[in-house]
């Protein structure tokens, strides 16, 4: 039998504290034509056995892969009544599957994504291929003749190649009645043989109300009104997880922030890069670092956006700046590198360009 999930003890990789993880989840919030899309090929006469869920990172990816994972589990007859009047793929919170996975997994259901290092005391920069080949004794265990076997990758994109090909691999060759749910942010850079054996699905941004009814359901009343509540569903930009980290750290001030140094860089403010790199690389304020990134993303999107529609010379040097922020934030990650060094060096890049 595959070790459990996740062992008492052990952290859970993009874990936000106070806030429920995506296995624990009763209420999906938006994409309900994406929801009738999994139900609809659930209860066809054909059903793909892998699917790629793409969108941006915080949109709610992972709630809709374990909604679908509860709902086969608990509903097993694909063409049984209960799956043939199902309106959406709800599990009743009391049901055996739902108290499973709130308990902390289901046997049938195997979670892959970067593990812990005991011995670094941090979360794995990848998601190696030892995890990835847990899948052969999880499929390799007996199960009754009508249970389903799900896995769920979670993020792809944080696979290396050893991974990536032993996944394929299984893919190629997929056990009977099995599903895999591969999450990923960024669909189009898995290896084509990955997505050439998946049905793709992409997830939109969530809409600035639908962010906001995420955040009142899950702040437990933290918001402290309803101009944060809105600016906080504009930053986020469509993805829930955002605003919930902004919302947890100085996130709003570190979105102005950058906002006011980047759009002025010929101009920049030395001592207030300073002071907003200290913020942003305070120790003990992960979020901030997370804040940091996901503001930075959205302002080098839309500013890419205006430059293309100039023409493709004048968005050059943006692109390279965006090339060179996603380096440095993964080796600031993986290497435990300053921080405080890659917010002045995005700034310097800026007003160099």
């Amino acid at each position: 039998m595959a070790r459990a999930n996740a062992p008492i003890g052990i952290p859970e990789v993009d874990a936000l504290p106070g806030y429920p993880l995506p296995h624990e989840r009763d209420i999906l919030i938006g994409h309900t034509k994406t929801e009738q899309a999994l139900l609809d090929a659930y209860r066809s006469e054909r059903l793909h056995h892998a699917w790629i869920l793409g969108g941006p990172k915080g949109i709610g990816k992972a709630t809709l892969a374990f909604r679908f994972a509860r709902f086969v589990i608990a509903n097993p007859d694909r063409f049984g009544q209960q799956v043939a009047a199902a309106r959406d793929l709800a599990v009743a919170p009391d049901h055996p599957v739902s108290r499973q996975l709130k308990a902390g997994g289901h046997p049938n259901i195997l979670h892959l994504r970067r593990p812990w290092d005991e011995k670094s005391k941090r979360f794995k920069a990848d998601l190696p291929v030892d995890e990835v080949r847990r899948t052969v004794s999880f499929f390799g265990t007996t199960a009754s003749a009508k249970a389903w076997r799900i896995c769920i990758v979670d993020a792809a994109d944080d696979m290396n190649i050893s991974s990536a090909n032993a996944l394929l691999k299984i893919l190629e060759e997929p056990p009977q009645r099995c599903l895999f749910l591969v999450l990923s942010h960024a669909p189009g850079r898995l290896l084509p043989t990955i997505r050439s054996r998946c049905r793709r699905l992409d997830l939109d941004p969530l809409s600035e109300q639908e962010v906001g009814q995420g955040l009142q359901d899950l702040s437990g009343g933290s918001v402290a009104s309803a101009d944060d509540l809105r600016e906080l569903a504009q930053t986020a930009d469509g993805s829930l997880r955002s605003a919930i980290t902004l919302l947890s750290g100085d996130g709003l001030a570190i979105a102005k922030g950058v906002r006011q140094l980047a759009d002025r860089p010929q101009q920049l403010d030395l001592a207030a890069a300073h002071a907003l790199a200290d913020l942003v690389a305070a120790r003990g304020q992960s979020d901030n670092w997370e804040s940091f990134q996901h503001i930075v993303q959205i302002w080098l999107h839309d500013r890419m956006r205006r430059d293309l529609g100039k023409g493709v010379r004048d968005a050059h040097g943006i692109v390279e700046i965006w090339e060179k922020m996603n380096r440095a934030i993964r080796d600031a990650d993986a290497l435990n590198l300053d921080k405080k060094q890659v917010v002045l060096d995005f700034f310097f890049a800026l007003r160099a360009a």
